[in-house]
């Protein structure tokens, strides 16, 4: 994975914005000074991108293409071995009957499942990537988070997926934000940092823009919509604000910085709108698994069974994927 191009991401602000986080003041006064986002604008574009069509010979690439960005994911209380073992099998081979099919990115997995993940994917490519930092709500101390992370990071984790503390950012603890973003991003070590934003809870497009370049700007690998477990999680308008932030902060420091949407993308049909506004408004750069990905658990069935249906002419039926 090479989201970041820049290895000075993992230690110092790139030096055009090292202003901006100073101290509280300056780190408002930049986050506040970012251009309002209009809604009623981001809205309606994401609403035309949606609608446009996709020949076949392009839909099964895109197809190919989303499956190579998938993240496939469990995250539950009854999670076993032997079903996080299931999962690296269909991570590996996500249609048995048909080698030609791209495996996904990384299967996501809780810390204390990491060292299974890591054993059953090793040899293939495919990253172990862990939630951490008190995960999904975050409510708990710096040092637990810190040693959440080590705990993944430890067991071979090679991505972190954090939560922010919405509650500080709510209140406007900038710099709380901020300097946890970095701490945690110190204890990954070598692994890549995604920093979940929790767009649901931030109510409105400029506190997603806001609190997209407040994690760009701490060193966030990715910047992610969203734990899966509050609702609404993954929306187009919230990601077409993110992949703009992306965009922007690759003009101004010549980073490429990566975009994670997670929760409710169920369809094939979902997938291709999002890869399409990838494409529209971050570049055609962003199009690989280093700079996009999907967390979801059910998007790579609807996924497989819409491939087999453009290889083969006809549509296959549940019956000929394994479920999750």
């Amino acid at each position: 994975m090479t989201a970041t191009t820049s290895s000075s991401a993992a230690t110092a602000t790139p030096s055009p914005l090292t202003d901006a986080t100073r101290d509280e003041a300056s780190l408002r006064r930049f986050l506040h000074g970012l251009p309002g986002v209009d809604q009623v604008g981001v809205e309606q574009r994401a609403a035309g991108l949606g609608t446009r069509s996709i020949k076949k010979a392009a839909k099964l690439w895109a197809i190919d293409t989303a499956i190579s960005m998938v993240d496939l994911t469990t995250l539950e209380g009854a999670d076993t071995q032997g079903k996080v073992r299931a999962l690296a099998a269909k991570a590996k081979r996500p249609d048995p009957e048909r080698p030609d099919t791209p495996q996904v990115a990384a299967v996501c997995v809780y810390p204390d499942m990491v060292e299974t993940a890591v054993e059953a994917l090793r040899g293939t490519g495919i990253h172990v990537a862990s939630v951490a930092t008190g995960f999904p709500a975050g409510r708990t101390s710096r040092e637990i988070k810190l040693a959440d992370t080590k705990i993944a990071v430890d067991a071979g984790a090679a991505e972190i997926d954090m939560v922010i503390d919405r509650g500080a950012f709510l209140e406007g603890r900038y710099l709380e934000v901020f300097e946890e973003i970095q701490a945690i991003k110190a204890a990954c070590g070598s692994a890549h940092l995604k920093v979940i934003l929790e767009t649901g809870e931030l109510a409105t497009y400029d506190n997603v823009r806001r609190a997209s370049w407040l994690a760009l700007l701490a060193g966030g690998d990715f910047i992610k919509t969203s734990t899966g477990k509050v609702s609404p999680a993954a929306t187009l308008p919230v990601t077409h604000v993110m992949l703009q932030a992306v965009r922007d902060w690759f003009v101004q420091t010549g980073e490429l910085r990566g975009v994670k949407p997670a929760g409710g993308i169920r369809t094939t049909k979902d997938a291709i709108k999002y890869l399409v506004a990838v494409h529209e408004v971050a570049g055609e750069q962003w199009l690989n698994p280093d700079l996009f990905r999907f967390g979801a658990s059910s998007l790579l069935n609807d996924l497989l069974l819409q491939r087999r249906t453009q290889a083969d002419g006809h549509y296959s039926g549940p019956d000929y994927v394994t479920v999750d």
